[in-house]
């Protein structure tokens, strides 16, 4: 649902509702924020919320000049960033046509980028492998990030790029050694991704370390929005599937998540202290390229577009 703010300042009401809601996200409201530009000004990111998935977008800084222009920044705000977000959504002010505007991807330049690998029963299953009994994590560098719609960059150094679409969360606050019934109240909302690899460079060379693999340009589409947790009824209860050129390449649900978004936190957060901004994705369902008999890889002219229930699409054309 959507809070509405009817009255200035916040009412003690809302503000209980905020401590209520804290074990279960960042924000405690349903709201799609987004980064954008303008085609007329495409040097300048902005930060804005939807009104609805592919409706208009409320641009916060027009609305409150005092607001940064990246959501990295709102969410370094806390609160105070969370709340101006909501007038504005409820104001039906600053409003910007989708034709006028490019989407970015939700989060740019993230601190970390943190993956788990082998995180699907079902993807474990095509491919003969045990159950992992702790989650595999791995890592992307920040240069991966792309847009929502941007192009997927085929590096001349690997012959086998694949797909893998991922639900992905993005951290709302900081935290070490977090605790899963606390995790989710460090989550900002969650998102789209597509983990594409390079699976010659992942399970072939450079003594099979997966990161070279994982981490070409352009190797992480995110998007469309990034979806508060209160506007996600059961993230462990979506389904989601890739199409490659309009065929319907993987299809599961996240319940075949085998180490679910608080255990994902409360893992990591015993090594590294997470900030607002950090990217998580959570693992992919089988139907990759690599396990297809024969192998089938990501070729030039090639459009991959990544779907997950009540979060939104990414489509990605292959360059």
């Amino acid at each position: 649902m959507r809070l509405a703010l009817h009255s200035f300042p916040l009412s003690k009401t809302f503000y209980s509702t905020l401590v209520r809601n804290q074990a279960r996200g960042l924000c405690g409201a349903a709201m799609r924020l987004v980064q954008f530009h303008r085609h007329c000004d495409e040097g300048a990111i902005r930060v804005g919320v939807e009104q609805a998935e592919g409706l208009g977008v409320v641009d916060l800084k027009t609305f409150d000049p005092s607001m940064p222009t990246t959501m990295r920044g709102l969410l370094e705000l806390g609160e105070k960033g969370i709340e101006c977000a909501q007038r504005a959504l409820s104001s039906g002010q600053c409003v910007l046509n989708r034709s006028d505007i490019k989407l970015l991807s939700p989060i740019l330049a993230p601190e970390k980028v943190v993956c788990v690998g082998m995180n699907y029963r079902d993807h474990c299953l095509e491919q003969n492998a045990p159950i992992p009994s702790e989650p595999i994590i791995f890592n992307k560098f920040p240069n991966v990030i792309t847009g929502p719609y941007d192009d997927i960059i085929l590096p001349s150094e690997s012959q086998e790029v694949d797909w893998e679409v991922e639900l992905a969360f993005v951290i709302g606050r900081s935290g070490k050694h977090i605790k899963e019934e606390d995790a989710l109240s460090y989550v900002a909302g969650f998102t789209v991704a597509n983990d594409v690899s390079a699976r010659d460079w992942q399970m072939k060379r450079n003594g099979k370390q997966w990161l070279l693999g994982k981490t070409f340009d352009t190797f992480c589409p995110l998007g469309p929005a990034l979806v508060t947790t209160d506007a996600v009824k059961d993230p462990h209860n979506l389904g989601i599937r890739c199409l490659v050129n309009g065929d319907e390449v993987q299809s599961s649900n996240t319940d075949q998540m085998i180490f679910k978004t608080e255990q994902i936190i409360a893992w990591v957060s015993q090594f590294v202290t997470l900030t607002p901004g950090d990217v998580f994705l959570t693992g992919t369902p089988p139907g990759v390229g690599v396990f297809r008999k024969p192998a089938v890889y990501l070729k030039r002219g090639d459009v991959v577009e990544c779907q997950i229930d009540q979060i939104g699409s990414i489509v990605n054309k292959v360059v």
